[in-house]
């Protein structure tokens, strides 16, 4: 169903598991949808953390012009290349060495991580290829309380230059791409205290902001605090707290990034898969306390561009 400005329609919603994720239809993205229908986008987003739909023919002018109706845009990556004139754009392409088969909540390492992140499916693989997603808040409300209590008060150093960020001898020598790509993403380095336990901004639900580039934990030692991010995450990625999704070329995925962490599954070998990857700029994390995020490495400012302070 196409929608046209001043023209709102009653999306359809289909809860895709117990506590995350469900499938948006009646919604073309692609089109000059009504601020009602967004309104309802937005909504489900919250609701459910991740939204998925199908059919989305988007290229780079459409899927800018739809993300921004969210928020104003970040750049495509701090550190990453993005392609010549789509300055908004992230490729994860498999053929240019880009992987994120780890557990992950969207560039953490920065003291502002976006709101929200829209990944259009290019190139899907004939098998294979899925993606996870995990809510974060589910998984705060499941610590037992006095886990929850500690949790409150942590505070966690993130950065880019963590150990998934270090390559095999393996991977050095048979894929080259790969090695380029870590490289590059290493190339500014960047480090950002935040609190574990955030304050949804437009929810007031608290979540956990843990994942791949969470590494050490404030006023513990290395050992602790790694125990300590370890016994968090596995409140995270229990079974009950994801979603999985097999993708179709055209499907567009939204997820709340201030609420979910996810993990992108690298089964299918040598064959190619892409998606393009455009983000919604979100404020700095505030924990229980109140106390924001803080930027100890980097300035990470250009990342920001057109986004007020």
């Amino acid at each position: 169903m196409t929608d046209t400005i001043g023209t709102p329609v009653r999306i359809g919603i289909r809860r895709l598991a117990g506590n995350i994720g469900a499938e948006i239809t009646g919604a073309d993205t692609g089109a000059e949808l009504s601020d009602e229908t967004v309104a309802q986008i937005r909504q489900a987003l919250l609701e459910h953390k991740v939204v998925f739909l199908r059919g989305q023919s988007l290229n780079y002018r459409r899927q800018v012009a739809f993300a921004e109706r969210l928020g104003p845009l970040t750049l495509g990556h701090p550190t990453l290349a993005s392609p010549p004139d789509q300055p908004l754009l992230e490729e994860i392409d498999s053929q240019k060495g880009t992987r994120a088969n780890h557990w992950h909540t969207d560039v953490t390492f920065v003291d502002r991580p976006p709101a929200f992140t829209l990944l259009h499916a290019v190139v899907i693989p004939p098998l294979g290829g899925d993606t996870i997603w995990a809510n974060t808040v589910t998984a705060y409300e499941s610590l037992p309380a006095e886990l929850r209590d500690l949790a409150d008060r942590l505070r966690i150093v993130h950065t880019n230059a963590y150990d998934y960020a270090v390559w095999t001898a393996r991977e050095a020598r048979e894929d080259d791409a790969w090695l380029a790509q870590r490289k590059e993403f290493v190339s500014t380095v960047y480090e950002t205290e935040h609190p574990a336990v955030r304050v949804h901004p437009e929810t007031a639900e608290r979540s956990l902001v843990l994942g791949g580039f969470a590494r050490s934990v404030a006023g513990f030692s290395p050992q602790a605090g790694r125990d300590l991010i370890r016994i968090l995450q596995e409140y995270v990625t229990r079974p009950e707290n994801t979603v999985r999704w097999q993708w179709r070329v055209d499907d567009l995925a939204i997820w709340d990034n201030r609420a979910t962490q996810h993990y992108a599954i690298f089964d299918y070998g040598t064959e190619h898969r892409r998606g393009e990857r455009v983000t919604v700029a979100g404020p700095a994390p505030v924990g229980v306390d109140g106390r924001p995020s803080v930027a100890l490495k980097g300035d990470a400012s250009a990342y920001y561009a057109g986004v007020p302070g």
